[in-house]
């Protein structure tokens, strides 16, 4: 979110809360409804200006459906068996025996609707989400090549640091809000003693103290959390954290991320406290974005020989 704020200052932006994308796996309707709204709200508890970006509900834009179906025409079905994502979810579907979606299956080029309806031509994502842009710039460049220049191909914008975030009780996978295990995440609105105690659990390594010449998987990861908070260069954590103890890494990793998260957690209450603020600005939004996706569903329509009279 830190990225994605300093991005304003230089892009038009436009940030999309994708309920169609959760919907891929069951959700209790009230609770989706309302981590919408919570969503919404940290968007712009983390700085994101609502009248300089358009923070927009997928499902409230219909063209990012109509080109997405447009779009799965002209994708082969071996690019998406092949993503990372539905290779793993396959497995553990099968590990239980049970199956996957076709809306798993399709979830990235719904994505890459979600990008080349706008004509982006900068994504920010972070690491794992890489591979969704490559597949998005190719269905975008095979449709090029079929019906003429008609999409812009955008490029990814991974930030420097806490470009892959890895979970505290597993350092060797990514940190996932749905992951099982109290002690896997640090929620955004998590309380202070809360984020404390999971930092605290946090795995590290065998060794005795912070070695920079053989860093485990979590404390390179803890460095990476009070980096991506704090700003320090790679110089400043080094000459700071060799040699310390791990009890009082995690001390300062923890004091970072509850300073860091006490100004958005503060806003965010207030937000949340202001009635109609939030449905009133997603309205809004949405009408300003929709005459630029709607434009690009007719030109995709115009160029595939849809009739839209």
């Amino acid at each position: 979110m830190k990225n994605w704020v300093r991005l304003q200052q230089d892009y038009e932006c436009i940030y999309c809360i994708v309920d169609l994308h959760a919907i891929t796996v069951y959700q209790e309707p009230h609770e989706l409804r309302e981590k919408i709204l919570e969503t919404a709200a940290l968007f712009i508890a983390a700085g994101i200006d609502p009248h300089n970006s358009s923070v927009i509900v997928q499902s409230m834009v219909p063209a990012h459906t109509e080109l997405q179906w447009l779009l799965t025409c002209v994708t082969p079905v071996g690019w998406l068996e092949r993503m990372t994502q539905y290779k793993d979810k396959s497995a553990k579907a099968l590990e239980k025996q049970d199956s996957v979606s076709d809306g798993l299956l399709q979830y990235p080029v719904l994505m890459a609707a979600d990008i080349l309806l706008y004509q982006a031509n900068l994504v920010p994502v972070g690491d794992d989400q890489s591979q969704h842009v490559e597949l998005t710039r190719d269905i975008a460049q095979r449709f090029n090549s079929l019906y003429g220049e008609t999409f812009t191909v955008p490029a990814t914008g991974l930030p420097a640091v806490g470009a892959r975030v890895m979970g505290l009780d597993d350092p060797t996978k990514k940190m996932s809000k749905s992951a099982e295990g109290a002690n896997h995440a640090v929620g955004l609105l998590d309380p202070p003693a809360t984020i404390r105690k999971k930092i605290m659990r946090a795995t590290t390594d065998s060794n005795p103290n912070v070695d920079f010449d053989c860093l485990g998987a979590g404390v390179e990861n803890l460095l990476s959390i009070f980096q991506a908070f704090t700003g320090w260069s790679d110089d400043q954590v080094k000459s700071h954290f060799a040699g310390k103890r791990y009890g009082d890494l995690k001390k300062e990793v923890a004091e970072a991320a509850v300073s860091g998260l006490l100004p958005m957690q503060t806003r965010y209450a207030e937000i949340r406290r202001e009635d109609g603020y939030l449905a009133g600005l997603l309205r809004e939004s949405a009408a300003r974005v929709s005459p630029i996706a709607n434009e690009t569903v007719r030109l995709v329509k115009a160029r595939m020989g849809v009739y839209t009279e």
